[in-house]
C-alpha cells in the first residue's frame, strides 16, 4: 500500500537530466563584472592660450570634430574651465600628460585635470 513510496525521505532518487544541472550551476557561479570607474578630463582657462591652440588640442588629442571642439573651447572659455572628454583613470591621466606635453611645448601655461565623474 504505498510503504516504498515515502521511503528515502519523499521521492528521494529522481535527478534532474544532466544539461538541468549544468544549467543551474553556471548561473550560480556568474558574476557581474564591476565596470570601471571614469574620469572626466577637465581643461582651465587661463589668458595666454590661444583660442586656436585649444580648439587643436581638442581635435588632435581628444578626437573631437572641430565643430564640437570650437563648442568646448567657448565652455572653457566662459565658465573657466570644461570637459574634454571622459575615460577610465588611466587613459584620462594619459590624456591630460599629453596636453600639458603639448602646452609646454609652445610655451602655453593650458592646465588640464582628472576628476572622478
Amino acid at each position: 500500500m504505498g510503504a516504498g513510496v515515502t521511503a528515502g525521505g519523499g521521492g528521494g532518487g529522481v535527478k534532474p537530466p544532466k544539461h538541468e544541472r549544468d544549467l543551474g550551476v553556471a548561473t550560480e557561479e556568474r558574476k557581474k563584472t564591476k565596470r570601471p570607474d571614469r574620469y572626466k578630463v577637465l581643461l582651465h582657462n587661463d589668458d595666454y592660450t590661444p583660442m586656436d591652440f585649444v580648439v587643436g588640442i581638442l581635435v588632435q588629442v581628444f578626437g573631437k570634430s572641430p565643430a564640437a571642439a570650437t563648442q568646448i573651447m567657448l565652455q572653457v572659455h566662459r565658465a573657466g574651465m570644461g570637459v574634454a572628454g571622459v575615460y577610465v583613470r588611466e587613459i584620462a591621466e594619459t590624456k591630460v600628460a599629453t596636453v600639458h606635453r603639448l602646452a609646454e611645448e609652445r610655451g602655453y601655461p593650458l592646465r588640464s585635470g582628472v576628476e572622478k565623474e
